[in-house]
């Protein structure tokens, strides 16, 4: 404690602060006698202790005295004593107070608010809780009370930091926080989104294995639902925002100036509109101010960069990729081609999200078309668009995004109260703050504000050029700036005239700042171009080269320039600057670059292929997600320019692909390879042209027979290099004979092993197939897949007992979510559902249904869907709703009709229920047509147990010579 005029003052000895600390705690309010006495004593207190406190209290009465207090500062009455403080004067009071605050605002919504009010509270503590008086009988439950209160508020100022943006600085704060509470689940959770928002998705998934770790090493229990929960985001989601093309809100590296008018409009018009369009110039904001705009969204926001696209038929699958939804399970399923828009369509349509398509312009009339089919179809989407010109769709809200304002009177002499006026406009203080990043120290003041203005006004006020121009500062001074604009425009103004004004000016600007490159800058940065989605450091040394310290130099001062952007270990350029920059690489260093750049990316993708069937699979997934747009890019080029080494390539990204349900994406190439190639493969590449098949059988069923032809070819002797192959024979042909010699490698060996369990189950023998799948589990466990581990698991509940399946399936849907397979996922816990309806837990089974349609609407498959709709209309079925049923049955069945074995079977179990409910109607007819068309499914596709049950449904239902049907159960 303190004394009026600020001197400490000791509060005495161990009994006389714990009396002291009792009364703070309950700063204002009596406390009783016998509380004191148990606080200070214990509660076996021996005799005599409340003399003992009256003593206790006058000498603490004499201490507050001393310190200049008055007397009755310390009150008694009949109920106890009463110390007569503010709580406002005990940092302990005022630390919950404002926490409480702090969480208000927080919950309002002012994060930085939050983050003050929350750091506030956090500042008084100076060590441990009621560290010196510890050994008091009240102080351990108190001082845990207090302890508990301070990791809530630190973990409350964590959330805060992280709606605001700072996830770079949380990923280094966080782990030894986390290392000093191991077991806070919501301290982990932070930690794996403040990873994640870095662009380190693959460390953020080991703090999830880690948590599972220790919460099972230490308390016998799994991940709470909500750590779960941002684990499973995390997957659903694929690459980390800072790595993919589509995904959250990308982080911005510069503050926000100039546009609170235009981001509170655009915010008004996201809340009353559904389709809205920022049009303006090239280099005007329209991206940096839809990025705000969305980062303040509260719910779901997807970003996706257009930009990149050079046909606008593939906007469709960029879109299916930002949103996550997957094209296929882990074992493909070889359904089919189904159309993007209709996935898309079928993955939105339950589903509240901001999308917002930048960079609209190249491909304005598909994405148009795209939009209006969306909305249509689903009621609760928001599109915000960027474009150069508008979409034309009706109901389309236009805003013109306009250069930063810089009228207001004449500052062309920098007088002194033009000076203070200019200094208040958007465009001069977006200047002031790009300068200050680059020169510390700079300002605009009344000496030079003219000057600044005179700047921002050649550049016609556009954020890009400005920025640019500010970015000299760090070798310029203002004056050489300006009276370098008056140059390049000078000349500018007799070159082409047709061109519009501030597309000319933003091409000059770029232009000029290419001209104060050094050779060496300007190489880097053209040959930069090729790159898609950024590079990583190693990637531009091995493609740009030409050694790494001198690609290193060169990149900082890049970066110092503006004209490259450097965040979560990747370099990117901006839209606008990697256009031109592109253009200033000729067409043989062109070739030559890009044929570096598909090598590099080749030579990462034959590194991860093994290990994608191995313990290191999270991380050599998450190095590919990264890596997605130069892959792609990567493809196309060699697509054209050297077919075989996009068919090695293609081959190497095909079990990545199928990991991450990319079939479709690479579809396209895939049919171009293979018009290039012709009918055979060329000397060598046998494995690699199945593979190329299978990828355009994704979108074109043209093609299964040949794969199937080709496969057949493969044999079954184990020896293949690419052992996907396996899996896509064993899907197209069937099993391989259990005879034969045994493959090479654990994987092939373990997958041979699942194999043959199915072979036995066929053949009706399920103790050998049981033996066969329990063999095969431990293969891939082995191995350290766990893919494999998943399918295994999932094959041995279909053996199990009650019991047995629901522990099998809980390993199995675990796994699912670990690698993101959301179709895999919503299939497992639809089966565990159907265990649950099936020992008639109704209630238990439909959450488990409704929690995988949750699930199904990520996936964009109509049939997984329906499958978990299926589920839900048994419920309603065995619960004696029957109109309930019908009409979820019916619901499901329009969702597979696709002509697909996946389909097909969901569609078998559809007509089985919707059988039954014909049946408890007493219609035989309607039953026996249902159990008919079911037998037939069953039929087509060999399902034995399938085919069993239709027949014995339709045998119950009869009514021979115009007898009464005979109902079955």
């Amino acid at each position: 404690m303190w004394s009026a005029d600020g001197e400490t003052v000791s509060a005495g000895g161990p009994r006389l602060r714990a009396l002291l600390a009792m009364l703070l705690l309950n700063a204002g309010r009596t406390v009783g006698v016998r509380r004191l006495v148990e606080g200070l004593y214990g509660p076996q207190a021996p005799s005599g202790a409340a003399h003992a406190l009256q003593s206790q209290v006058s000498r603490l009465r004499r201490r507050l005295e001393d310190a200049g207090e008055t007397a009755d500062l310390l009150e008694f009455g009949p109920a106890g004593y009463r110390l007569l403080v503010d709580p406002g004067d005990v940092d302990a009071h005022r630390f919950e107070r404002l926490a409480g605050e702090g969480r208000q605002v927080l919950a309002a919504g002012d994060h930085a608010g939050a983050a003050r009010l929350l750091g506030e509270a956090l500042g008084l503590w100076r060590g441990p809780a009621l560290a010196d008086v510890i050994d008091a009988p009240f102080a351990g439950e108190q001082a845990a009370r207090l302890e508990e209160s301070r990791i809530a508020v630190l973990e409350d100022l964590v959330e805060a930091r992280l709606a605001d943006g700072g996830h770079r600085d949380l990923a280094a704060e966080l782990p030894e926080i986390v290392a000093a509470h191991p077991l806070r689940e919501r301290l982990r959770g932070q930690l794996m989104r403040a990873l994640y928002g870095s662009g380190r998705k693959a460390e953020a998934l080991q703090v999830f294995e880690e948590a599972r770790r220790t919460l099972a090493d230490e308390l016998g229990a799994d991940p709470s639902p909500e750590l779960g929960g941002v684990h499973l985001a995390m997957l659903r989601a694929g690459p980390a925002p800072a790595e993919a093309a589509g995904g959250g809100v990308p982080a911005q590296f510069t503050s926000f100036v100039g546009r609170d008018g235009d981001l509170e409009r655009v915010r008004t018009l996201l809340g009353e509109r559904r389709l809205v369009t920022l049009t303006g110039p090239g280099g005007v904001g329209k991206t940096r101010l839809a990025a705000e705009a969305a980062g303040l969204e509260q719910g779901e926001v997807r970003f996706v960069d257009l930009a990149p696209l050079t046909d606008g038929a593939a906007a469709p699958q960029v879109l299916i990729n930002a949103l996550g939804l997957r094209e296929a399970g882990l074992v493909p399923s070889l359904s089919g081609p189904l159309d993007p828009v209709e996935r898309l369509i079928a993955g939105l349509a339950e589903r509240r999200v901001l999308l917002v398509l930048d960079n609209c312009e190249h491909v304005v009339a598909e994405v148009a078309t795209l939009a209006r089919r969306l909305l249509a179809a689903c009621r609760d989407l928001r599109i915000l668009v960027t474009s150069r010109e508008r979409l034309g769709v009706t109901g389309e809200t236009l805003h013109p995004v306009p250069p930063l304002p810089l009228d207001g009177g004449d500052d062309a002499h920098g007088g002194a109260g033009g000076g203070r006026e200019a200094r208040g406009r958007a465009a001069v203080r977006l200047f002031a703050d790009r300068a200050a990043a680059v020169r510390p120290g700079f300002s605009v003041d009344e000496a030079n504000a003219g000057a600044v203005l005179r700047v921002c006004r050649a550049l016609d006020g556009l954020p890009l050029a400005i920025e640019l121009a500010a970015a000299r500062m760090r070798s310029l001074t203002l004056e050489e700036i300006e009276a370098r604009l008056d140059d390049r425009f000078r000349l500018l103004s007799r070159g082409d005239r047709s061109a519009a004004p501030r597309h000319r000016t933003l091409r000059a600007v770029v232009g000029w700042s290419w001209d104060l490159l050094s050779r060496p800058e300007q190489t880097l940065a053209a040959r930069l171009t090729v790159f898609s989605g950024g590079a990583p450091l190693h990637a531009a040394v091995r493609v740009c080269g030409p050694s790494e310290e001198e690609v290193v130099e060169l990149l900082a001062d890049l970066v110092d320039k503006s004209l490259v952007e450097a965040g979560g270990g990747r370099y990117r350029m901006l839209e606008t600057v990697q256009e031109f920059c592109a253009e200033r690489l000729a067409g043989d260093e062109r070739e030559r670059v890009r044929a570096a750049h598909t090598a590099c990316f080749l030579d990462l993708a034959q590194a991860a292929e093994p290990h994608l069937r191995g313990p290191g699979q999270l991380e050599w997934l998450a190095r590919l997600d990264a890596e997605r747009g130069n892959l792609h890019a990567a493809l196309r080029w060699a697509a054209g320019a050297d077919p075989v080494l996009g068919l090695r390539l293609l081959a190497a990204l095909s079990w990545q692909g199928q990991l991450r349900g990319l079939p479709g994406e690479r579809a396209a190439v895939a049919a171009g390879l293979l018009t290039t190639i012709g009918d055979e493969p060329p000397a060598g590449l046998e494995e690699e042209y199945t593979l190329c098949l299978a990828h355009a059988a994704a979108a074109d069923n043209g093609h299964d027979r040949r794969l199937r032809e080709r496969l057949e070819r493969l044999g079954g002797d184990g020896r293949l290099r690419y052992p996907f192959l396996r899996v896509l024979r064993f899907m197209v042909i069937g099993p391989s004979p259990a005879a034969g010699p045994v493959p090479a490698d654990p994987w092939s060996a373990a997958f041979g092993r699942l194999e043959s369990g199915v072979t036995c189950l066929l053949g009706g023998e399920r103790d050998a197939a049981g033996e066969a799948f329990r063999a095969a589990l431990e293969g891939f466990r082995a191995a350290g897949d766990r893919w494999g581990v998943l399918t295994a698991l999932e094959r041995l509940a279909g053996l199990a007992d009650e019991t047995g399946s629901a522990a099998l399936l809980a390993q199995a849907i675990d796994l699912a979510g670990r690698l993101g397979a959301v179709e895999d996922l919503t299939r497992l816990l639809v089966r565990n559902a159907d265990r649950l309806a099936d020992a008639g837990r109704l209630p238990d089974a439909r959450a488990e249904y409704e929690r995988a349609i949750a699930f199904a609407r990520r996936t964009g498959t109509p049939e997984t869907q329906a499958g978990a709709q299926r589920g839900l209309a048994d419920v309603a079925r065995l619960r004696g709703d029957l109109p309930a049923a019908r009409d979820l049955y019916e619901r499901a069945l329009r969702g597979c009709g696709r002509a697909s074995m996946g389909a097909a079977l969901t569609r078998l179990r559809i007509l089985i229920g919707l059988g039954r409910v014909a049946e408890a109607e007493r219609d035989a007819g309607q039953a026996r047509l249902r159990y008919r068309q079911a037998l037939a499914i069953a039929h087509a596709y060999g399902d034995r147990q399938s085919a069993a049950t239709a027949s014995a449904a339709l045998a119950a239902v009869t009514s021979p010579g115009g007898e009464e049907p005979v109902y079955g159960s």
